[in-house]
């Protein structure tokens, strides 16, 4: 993987997220929140920081990291669309749908477009099953999405 080479006016502001936690190890989970709005996804560079500001090991870090799906090491398109693969969802057609998506956008699930315009990413509820299948766009929900309206959904963000 490839170095990222982070400014130091970031890095500054990243220890100050540490800072406003008390760089307290039990708050890593809440400097994560606050280095992934920052920086928009979590480097291996920045969680070596966040683990030398909160005394703790980067396998540490990086394990909080893997562990939780919110997070992503990897950098995110300005529109992140995540399917709900929940029961609901799939029994739904959840599956045609995303297929759809990795079609018309040409990725896979977890990757990003060439243009930096959109990820995609699967869930594994939303908690609005009444509306299955469900995808997400940023903080838009859509309810009760077919293969069929994928082109359309994506036209509102030409």
């Amino acid at each position: 993987m490839a170095s990222v080479k982070l400014p130091e006016s970031k890095i500054q502001e990243l220890k100050e997220v540490c800072q406003k936690y008390d760089n307290k190890g039990s708050e890593l989970i809440n400097v994560l929140h606050g280095a992934q709005e920052l920086f928009g996804y979590l480097p291996a560079e920045v969680q070596e920081i966040i683990a030398d500001e909160l005394n703790v090991s980067v396998a540490h870090v990086y394990g909080v990291v893997t562990f939780y799906s919110f997070f992503s090491m990897l950098p995110k398109g300005r529109n992140p669309i995540s399917i709900c693969m929940g029961t609901a969802c799939y029994v739904r057609g959840a599956e045609k749908v995303l297929d759809e998506f990795k079609r018309i956008l040409n990725v896979k699930v977890g990757e990003t477009t060439g243009d930096g315009k959109f990820s995609l990413s699967c869930l594994r509820c939303v908690g609005a099953c009444g509306l299955a299948p469900v995808v997400t766009i940023g903080e838009r929900v859509y309810g009760r999405v077919s293969a069929d309206d994928v082109k359309k959904i994506l036209s509102e963000y030409a």
